[in-house]
C-alpha cells in the first residue's frame, strides 16, 4: 500500500523510521523470528523524496526481553544475521577493515549505549599492524568521540579526522535513540545503511554521519532509550481506553482487581468506540492520537514539564544492550568468533 502522507511538514520527534511511516508502507515486510518481530523497509528514490528520508534499508528488531541468556542469544543471533545482510548489501569484503564508533555520553546512562558497546568490541587493528592477526579475524578499531558539550567539537569532524588517519573501509556506529512509543523503549534495535544524524530525535541536530558525507559505507545501530513525558501521558490515556474496554468485554465483577499475567497482550487489541471515549472522557475522548499528543505537549511545555524520561532500571538494561550489540558485531565481523 502506497504511503500518501508527506512527512516533510511534520516535526516528528522519533529516531525510528517504523514509527514515522508505519509497517504497511510499500517496499516493506514484517515477520517473526525467534520471538522477535522484524520489520524491513526499503526506501527507494521515490519514497526518499516523498518521506524526506535517506534512501536505503532500515531494519527494526522488536523484542520483549534481553535480561536472561536465552533471550539475549536469540536477539543476538538475529542481530548478527541482519548486520551481515547490510554488510553484503554494501559489498563489504571479509578482509575489509572496520572502525566501530560509540556515540553518546558515558556520564549519562541513557545516552551511554555507544560507549558501553565499544567496551564489548574485540579490537584487533593493533594486531594487524604487528602482523599477528589470526585468519578469520577482521581488523577492527574502536573509538568513543564523546559529545560536543564535553569536547567543543562536532562529532563528524572528529570522526572524519580519524578516518583520514586510520583509513578504515567501513564504519559501524552505535547510538542511543528516542522513541514515540513507550512500548519500544529498550526493546527495539534499528539497523540501517543510511548513517545517522546524532541527536535528531530530541531536536539536537548535528552533522550527518553517512556514506554521503564520509565516502565509505556507514552502518548505524541504535536503540531507543528515552521518551518524552508527553508521549507517556498520551500512551497512558490510550491504554486506559484499552483497559476499560477489556473490563467491559470481560464483564469483570470487581473493576479494581484484574489478572496481570500477560496483561498487555490481553488488552492490546481492545479499544473503546468513539462514542464511549467521548462519554467517559469528554473533549479528550474526541481527539485523534495526534491532536491528543499535541494538546498534552502544549500543556507540559507551558509549565516546563515536558521532560525526557528513561526507565528506572536503565543502568542494568544499558549494560545488557551493550553486551548483546557488542558481541553481535564481533560475531558478524569475524567468522572465527561466535559467543555471547
Amino acid at each position: 500500500m502506497k504511503h500518501e502522507i508527506d512527512l516533510k511538514k511534520y516535526n516528528i520527534h522519533t529516531d525510528l523510521l517504523v514509527e514515522q511511516v508505519g509497517e504497511d508502507l510499500y517496499n516493506s515486510y514484517t515477520k517473526t523470528e525467534k520471538n522477535c518481530k522484524i520489520t524491513k523497509i526499503d526506501i527507494d528514490q521515490n519514497l526518499s523524496k516523498e518521506l524526506n528520508k535517506t534512501k536505503g534499508t532500515y531494519i527494526t528488531i522488536a523484542f520483549k526481553d534481553i535480561t536472561d541468556i536465552d533471550n539475549r542469544e536469540e536477539v543476538g543471533s538475529i542481530l548478527v544475521k541482519y548486520i551481515k545482510e547490510l554488510l553484503k548489501l554494501e559489498k563489504i569484503k571479509e578482509n575489509d577493515s572496520c572502525l566501530v564508533i560509540g556515540l553518546g555520553n558515558s556520564y549519562v546512562t541513557a545516552d551511554s549505549l555507544g560507549p558501553k558497546t565499544i567496551n564489548n568490541i574485540l579490537i584487533t587493528r593493533h594486531l594487524m599492524i604487528l602482523n599477528k592477526l589470526k585468519k578469520g579475524i577482521r581488523s577492527v578499531a574502536g573509538f568513543i568521540p564523546n559529545v560536543m558539550a564535553n569536547t567543543g567539537m562536532e562529532t563528524y569532524d572528529i570522526i572524519k579526522g580519524i578516518i583520514e588517519t586510520t583509513k578504515p573501509n567501513f564504519i559501524i556506529i552505535i547510538d542511543s535513540l528516542k522513541a514515540s512509543s513507550i512500548d519500544r523503549i529498550n526493546k527495539t534495535i534499528q539497523l540501517t545503511n543510511t548513517g545517522i544524524n546524532p541527536g535528531s530525535g530530541i531536536g539536537n541536530y548535528r552533522l550527518e554521519i553517512s556514506k554521503k558525507t564520509l565516502n565509505i559505507p556507514v552502518i548505524a545501530i541504535g536503540v531507543p532509550t528515552v521518551v518524552d513525558s508527553s508521549t507517556i501521558v498520551s500512551n497512558t490515556i490510550t491504554y486506559i481506553y484499552k483497559h476499560l474496554s477489556y473490563l467491559k468485554d470481560k464483564n469483570t465483577i470487581n473493576k479494581l482487581i484484574v489478572s496481570r499475567t500477560n496483561y498487555i497482550d490481553k488488552i492490546k487489541k481492545q479499544d473503546l468506540s468513539n462514542e464511549e471515549k467521548e462519554e467517559y472522557f469528554g473533549l479528550i475522548g474526541t481527539l485523534s492520537e495526534g491532536k491528543k499528543y499535541n494538546l498534552i505537549k502544549e500543556v507540559l511545555e507551558g509549565i516546563d514539564y515536558d521532560l525526557i524520561v528513561t526507565p528506572k532500571d536503565i543502568d542494568f538494561i544499558i549494560n545488557k544492550l551493550g553486551e548483546v550489540i557488542g558481541f553481535s558485531i564481533n560475531n558478524a565481523l569475524s567468522s572465527e568468533i561466535n559467543n555471547y
